[in-house]
């Protein structure tokens, strides 16, 4: 099992691109009963939530701009064999992120990133432990100024590359700001 936590904070005049790029292929698998948002995805929100509330912290609100760039880097971490905050191509975890969540006409904006992959079993409690239980990880879920999140699970029968061949599932939530 890998963890990796980050954030970065970037202030003033962003240039912001806007574009919107679900992966598809046979790869990585998304929940698609009805819903853009897994029953993994939701338990790992309404994780995330209590322990924001047992340390003090406001909830946070789910953001589907967010979702969307975290489930772009989760689909191509399944795809491509990596594990990373960088994309494959090298290109930061916060330029991703702000493809999608923009910058643009924000004074302050900020955004924090914390994944995992795990067997295919993991559920949302556990998710949540093994992410408190990593000092940086903890420390990206309890910053206080974020105001929302978006979370992304995929499933890979046989992931490649730094997965092995193995089943894992691949999660990552993207934590932002924007005032």
């Amino acid at each position: 099992m890998r963890l990796i936590a980050w954030k970065l904070v970037a202030l003033a005049a962003v240039v912001a691109c806007s574009a919107l790029v679900v992966p598809g292929g046979a790869v990585a698998q998304r929940d698609t009963r009805g819903s853009s948002v897994s029953a993994l995805e939701r338990g790992v929100l309404a994780e995330i939530n209590a322990t924001r509330r047992q340390h003090g912290l406001h909830a946070l609100r789910f953001s589907v701009r967010l979702a969307a760039a975290a489930n772009q880097h989760s689909g191509a971490m399944a795809q491509r064999g990596f594990f990373a905050h960088d994309s494959a191509d090298g290109t930061p975890f916060w330029k991703r992120v702000r493809r999608y969540y923009t910058a643009s006409s924000y004074r302050y904006w900020s955004v924090g990133e914390n994944l995992l992959w795990a067997s295919p079993e993991v559920d949302a409690a556990s998710a949540l432990n093994m992410w408190m239980h990593s000092p940086e990880h903890k420390k990206i879920l309890l910053t206080g100024e974020w105001r929302e999140v978006g979370i992304s699970a995929v499933h890979t029968t046989s992931a490649p590359g730094a997965y092995g061949g193995r089943e894992v599932t691949i999660v990552t939530a993207d934590f932002g700001v924007r005032r």
